[in-house]
């Protein structure tokens, strides 16, 4: 009896200590303290083994620093084209544009994004069509092959594109493949060995030092880039397995959107990788001029941004860009997310532009895929709704897209979702796109997926059974750290 009332006394003050830890020393937001707390007072041992895994913030200093002369060319070419924009200067080939020269700016500053209007983009929005196209850029690769995954299956789309990797590396290619560990948790090491054998590499993302115990377990690398000599990029939503090609019998079609690119912005995903790549592997790369082909040819006229985010930086640069889009909007907004777990900055935006009259329409998912996640998103609607917002449930398939069309001008599409951990806790990276027509394609896309959603209107919400009420308060408490 003696042993247990001082185990229970010893967790007790190591909750109080963890506790005030929380409130005084890491200065967390209120929200995310609330939930820590919670789970530190409701379930005091193993919310204190969550909180040792979970809940420690990454230190902050920047993780992920290009070093070197190309850190200082992007340095020196984010300076000029401030200058530019502050003085109305930048070139831009559809002059539609300029109204959003704000928007550039802030994400130079906040992101050292870079901003580049030679550009040509494909849109994708079916899997078997975005990985033929880039099997058949590997197969044309004459130099090297950047990937980096959030989750890679072993099965038959994941073998067949390793296969591919792995006859390129025999011939000679630089093949460098980095995969989330956590995201990629069931990736059997022989899987990369046929790569490994042809001269190829892998690398985990912040991988498990102890078996069954990762202390940056919150700190994942959602990306989804692949780069091609440097001068072809792809960039969305897709990860590597065979439910992305629609043959989950669960999912059904998988409903998703991902870019082809080619031109300058190609440059700002390979430094991105590049980086990556540096924090994760053993081997570093030594860069030089073949991973930046700097293209001084016009390949296209979309103007572009690459806005990187993740846990490591003081600006939570996406959701910024974002929301500074939601302000922007005149007419139209449209969203598509799988989900949508908000912050108070990005809830008000929505609902100030409804009020002011712009019709915002949301969409998402009728199915699920994360428990927590899906009722935590239902929780919010009720809201959006009240609000003015329009919510579209999408039931053709599963809907994993990750876009914003603002008034059909300009649009991002990238691999961060409308949620807190995107925003805060994964490294993510967006495409924000500055050209009418390629946001006209994007927005037409989202007209075709709404003739396959149910509208949720504030009767059918406020119908909903008092055991999905329960389940959304129980996953709202969490949503600050799901």
């Amino acid at each position: 009896m003696a042993i247990m009332q001082n185990f229970l006394t010893v967790i007790t003050l190591l909750n109080i200590i963890m506790a005030v830890t929380i409130i005084f020393l890491e200065r967390r937001n209120a929200s995310s303290t609330w939930a820590w707390l919670m789970v530190l007072l409701f379930i005091p041992v193993l919310g204190f083994a969550l909180y040792l895994i979970l809940g420690q913030k990454i230190r902050k200093r920047k993780l992920t620093k290009l070093m070197g002369v190309n850190q200082r060319i992007i340095e020196d070419t984010v300076d000029r084209q401030k200058r530019e924009l502050k003085a109305r200067e930048f070139v831009f080939a559809d002059s539609s544009m300029q109204q959003y020269q704000d928007m550039m700016y802030m994400n130079l500053n906040s992101s050292f994004a870079v901003l580049t209007s030679n550009n040509a983009v494909q849109i994708f929005t079916d899997g078997n069509r975005k990985f033929d196209a880039l099997l058949n850029d590997i197969e044309g690769a004459k130099h090297h092959i950047h990937l980096v995954y959030y989750i890679v299956r072993d099965d038959e789309l994941g073998r067949r594109l390793v296969k591919a990797l792995a006859a390129k590396a025999a011939q000679g290619v630089e093949v460098r493949f980095l995969y989330d560990h956590i995201g990629s948790s069931s990736l059997p090491r022989r899987f990369f060995s046929e790569l490994r054998a042809a001269g190829g590499k892998e690398a985990a993302f912040f991988p498990s030092r102890i078996p069954y115990v990762n202390m940056k377990i919150n700190y994942r690398n959602h990306r989804k880039l692949a780069i091609i000599d440097g001068m072809i990029g792809y960039i969305g939503g897709f990860n590597i397995g065979d439910e992305y090609l629609g043959l989950s019998v669960h999912f059904g079609e998988w409903r998703d959107t991902h870019l082809r690119v080619e031109g300058n912005a190609v440059l700002q995903m390979q430094a991105q990788f590049l980086m990556d790549w540096n924090l994760a592997a053993s081997g570093k790369i030594v860069l030089d001029e073949n991973y930046f082909p700097y293209n001084k040819e016009r390949i296209g006229s979309i103007g572009m941004q690459l806005v990187a985010s993740g846990p490591d930086t003081e600006y939570q640069q996406i959701k910024d860009a974002y929301i500074k889009m939601i302000y922007a909007a005149k007419k139209t907004i449209c969203l598509q997310t799988p989900y949508f777990v908000p912050d108070e900055s990005l809830m008000t935006a929505l609902k100030i532009a409804a009020l002011s009259g712009v019709d915002v329409r949301m969409m998402l998912p009728s199915k699920r895929d994360h428990f927590f996640v899906y009722w935590a998103t239902h929780s919010y609607l009720g809201e959006l709704l009240a609000g003015g917002v329009k919510v579209i449930l999408y039931e053709k398939g599963f809907l994993h897209a990750k876009t914003l069309v603002i008034d059909g001008r300009i649009a991002s599409v990238g691999t961060a979702n409308l949620d807190i951990r995107s925003f805060k806790l994964n490294f993510e990276m967006n495409a924000f796109i500055y050209d009418t027509q390629t946001a006209a394609k994007l927005q037409r896309i989202f007209d075709q997926d709404a003739q396959y959603c149910l509208q949720l209107t504030q009767d059918l919400y406020e119908a909903r059974p008092l055991m999905n009420k329960f389940k959304e308060s129980v996953s709202r408490l969490l949503s600050p750290i799901l």
